[in-house]
């Protein structure tokens, strides 16, 4: 095959096998893997050939990094080549950290920046009590930031921009700027609204991709990728599939060091192939005790880790 004949592409939307893909020149057209599986994830860089009205996907470029959940059933994969992850969570209804966790290890594997967002600052005592929560992900390094995200009910709403929301949006161009950006979030923190917020014209976008898969000819895509600017620089992925998130791709003697606040005391440890859970000399456990610690580990954390570890070791043997 002549490799003149072969064009660059961006996989933007996944739906099974197929997958849209941009080209160079910003078309999109429908393409799809050779052979039975695909491996494809919205975020490849491709190489693919054209064949009549769809194309095939002929090469798959390295990827910088895949952001995905496995658990005894399936692999999830979310998207590759991110630079960071947007995780949403609300003051209400309360978030579990446990799941919040989860999402942390599987971008700290994969070296990918992420970042929490809180959502409902308006209401100021669910709110409150939440940020507290928050506390040691801040103290790990962790950014940040509140928001009160509001859906609009109208046209007429959606076309007025209060001081408000003017701020949010600000806030939400510096952390986005110039970034690829996948934004996770479980049922209830609001990030439908979010989408819409940054994306008003989202929905027909995605109905835009419905009507270039010819409707039933395939299946509605899952995982859809935004530009947020015209230069294409900025990019947004919106993803479902958060409420549950296995880690058994994670070695549990990895688990410590995807976790910020351990990670700081595993070289304390007496012997290296400490588990952090009962050895003697254990740096993480000796910090811990200590009253007055600038990395002091909760016991919220520590029971997340500890419950991981004997899941990820269960699923080993």
């Amino acid at each position: 095959m002549s490799k003149t004949l072969l064009q660059s592409g961006l996989v933007v939307a996944g739906f099974g096998r197929h997958v849209l893909v941009e080209t160079a020149t910003g078309e999109r057209v429908i393409c799809h893997p050779r052979g039975k599986k695909s491996n494809v994830v919205v975020g490849d860089k491709i190489q693919w050939l054209a064949s009549q009205d769809e194309g095939t996907i002929e090469k798959i470029e390295p990827r910088k990094n895949l952001f995905y959940r496995q658990d005894e059933m399936r692999t999830k994969s979310f998207a590759a080549n991110l630079d960071q992850v947007l995780i949403l969570v609300a003051a209400e209804p309360e978030f579990s950290e446990n799941q919040l966790a989860r999402a942390l290890i599987a971008a700290e594997a994969e070296h990918i920046t992420p970042i929490i967002a809180l959502n409902k600052s308006d209401l100021t005592e669910p709110f409150a009590r939440a940020w507290a929560r928050l506390q040691p992900y801040r103290d790990m390094g962790y950014e940040l930031i509140s928001l009160a995200l509001k859906p609009k009910a109208t046209e007429a709403e959606a076309n007025v921009e209060t001081s408000a929301s003017l701020s949010q949006n600000e806030l939400l161009t510096r952390v986005l700027q110039g970034k690829t950006t996948l934004v996770l979030g479980p049922s209830g923190s609001g990030k439908s609204t979010l989408i819409n917020t940054l994306l008003p014209k989202a929905k027909v976008l995605t109905q835009e991709i419905s009507q270039a898969l010819n409707s039933g000819k395939h299946t509605t895509t899952s995982t859809t990728w935004y530009w947020l600017d015209n230069a294409r620089t900025t990019a947004l992925i919106d993803s479902p599939g958060f409420q549950e998130f296995g880690l058994n791709h994670i070695d549990p003697m990895h688990l410590a060091s995807y976790m910020p606040d351990f990670k700081v005391h595993v070289p304390e440890c007496k012997f290296y192939n400490c588990s952090h859970l009962h050895e003697p000399g254990c740096g993480v456990i000796n910090s811990m005790k200590l009253d007055s610690s600038q990395h002091k580990i909760s016991l919220e954390r520590y029971r997340i880790y500890s419950s991981l570890f004997a899941e990820l070791s269960e699923k080993r043997f």
